[in-house]
């Protein structure tokens, strides 16, 4: 008994250990990736992309629908029927008529020796035909022969197929882009970030160079307390750009569907001559190489089919149909035992000729071709809105090439002017006002490089959506 005790505990000291410990979470992985691996990883998990890649899916068991209605169908069946009262019928007594009639035919006379007479009128006979139980099993099969509409459905598929991949390729495009567009900005707020830290550090060596005059009695408590203030200011603005990146890093993680727990390194660096790749191509592109334009392509493709579906609704349609069947009568329940099976089989065709339908047929022809045109008016205006896309990104790039160029340029002059001001101020040839100035304006100046330099990259991107060649 104790040691049946003893063993009881000791599962029950099991049982809270178990529940004592914490859940285990889902291990945090650390990606290190590339531009076009963070592409392929938000193709393989943004959840618009996916839902358009199961539209595709759809649209595959949609078109079996349509390659099932060409199918034959064959359907099976049993079923019985008790008969608690079986139906009395009332009909003329034709066996009364065919009685006399005989014995009319054979002359045969009554006790009276009288020729026996028909009467005119025999009334009605009460008789309940058919049995308490009845069962019928069989088969039947079903063919189109012909059915436009069925046909037509056949020969778009392929084409609603297509349909549905490119809606993916467009919804890709679009997450593409601006994967490109977070990455980079990320990419470009690491050279901010290294500016920011140059910048302290500048300050830092400003600061304690400033506070060892002061100690030498060359400069006032003013100027320590000038440098003090600005490197606090840059330390916070230090800080104000990580929390902006770390924002940044998680909205990329939420654009390509990567668990927020998940570490992402950016591996990719961004330099001005990778940005300015392929500006000599400006102004060559073709309307087929936007996926856009390809999509309003192939709906136009599938109006088509529309249009062509509802003319042939006015062609005759043709089926084929067979039927076999077992029949048997009772009037007990014993059909698995003995007793007769009656078959019975048909083979027939049937043609159904459209007349006269209200002119519903030719309503849905006109609407199908006012859809037509609708698409057709669509690509029209989207060739017009690609042409003025492309000048515009081309516009666009050109200018924030020249931009950047401009803002290297100042960058350096900044950075000059600065170190020639801490020269004069170190010995004491210059104010703590020149270097003050000198560092706000290199400040200026590397704010703009930084803006200067993601407005490229934001200007490419757009430019190789705008042709096509993302």
């Amino acid at each position: 008994m104790n040691r049946r005790l003893g063993i009881t505990f000791q599962f029950f000291l099991l049982i809270l250990k178990l529940q004592a410990q914490p859940p285990q979470q889902a291990v945090a992985t650390k990606n290190e990736f590339s531009i076009q691996q963070c592409i392929d990883y938000g193709k393989a998990n943004n959840l618009q992309v996916k839902n358009a890649l199961l539209d595709v899916q759809i649209q595959e068991q949609t078109n079996k629908n349509i390659t099932a209605q060409a199918l034959p169908q064959i359907n099976g069946s049993f079923g019985s029927t008790f008969y608690p009262n079986v139906a009395v019928q009332s009909f003329p007594n034709f066996i009364a008529a065919a009685t006399y009639g005989v014995l009319a035919q054979e002359g045969v006379k009554d006790g009276n020796g009288n020729t026996i007479v028909s009467p005119s009128d025999f009334g009605f006979v009460q008789a309940a035909f058919g049995t308490k139980w009845n069962a019928s099993a069989g088969v039947t099969l079903t063919q189109i022969l012909f059915d436009g509409q069925v046909f037509v459905g056949l020969q778009a598929r392929k084409a609603s197929i297509d349909f549905q991949q490119k809606a993916v390729e467009v919804t890709t495009e679009s997450i593409k882009a601006n994967i490109y567009k977070v990455y980079y900005q990320l990419v470009v707020s690491t050279t901010q970030t290294d500016q920011l830290d140059a910048n302290i550090e500048r300050l830092e060596k400003l600061l304690h160079d400033t506070k060892e005059l002061y100690k030498n009695g060359f400069t006032e408590k003013l100027d320590v307390d000038k440098a003090t203030v600005q490197l606090v200011n840059l330390q916070t603005e230090r800080a104000a750009v990580q929390k902006t990146i770390d924002n940044g890093y998680l909205g990329l993680k939420l654009l390509i569907g990567m668990p927020i727990k998940d570490t992402l390194v950016l591996s990719e660096k961004i330099t001005v001559d990778k940005i300015k790749e392929g500006l000599l191509n400006e102004g060559v592109y073709e309307y087929t190489d936007r996926p856009d334009y390809q999509y309003l392509s192939l709906g136009k493709k599938l109006n088509e089919f529309n249009i062509r579906r509802y003319k042939l609704t006015k062609l005759p349609t043709a089926n084929l149909n067979a039927a076999y069947s077992k029949i048997a009568q009772r009037n007990d329940f014993s059909f698995f035992g003995k007793g007769d099976w009656f078959s019975s089989s048909y083979i027939g065709l049937s043609v159904n000729v459209p007349i006269f339908a209200g002119f519903a047929k030719d309503a849905s022809i006109q609407k199908s071709k006012l859809e037509l045109k609708q698409t057709e008016n669509q690509i029209d205006n989207l060739k017009i809105s690609i042409d003025n896309e492309v000048a515009q990104a081309t516009n666009n790039f050109q200018n924030a090439i020249k931009t950047l160029d401009f803002q290297q340029q100042n960058i350096e002059l900044a950075e000059k002017v600065y170190d020639q001001s801490k020269k004069k101020y170190e010995i004491g040839t210059g104010s703590n006002t020149e270097i003050t100035n000198a560092q706000t304006d290199l400040r200026v100046a590397q704010s703009n490089y930084v803006n200067a330099l993601y407005n490229a990259i934001i200007a490419k991107v757009d430019y190789l959506k705008a042709i096509g060649k993302l």
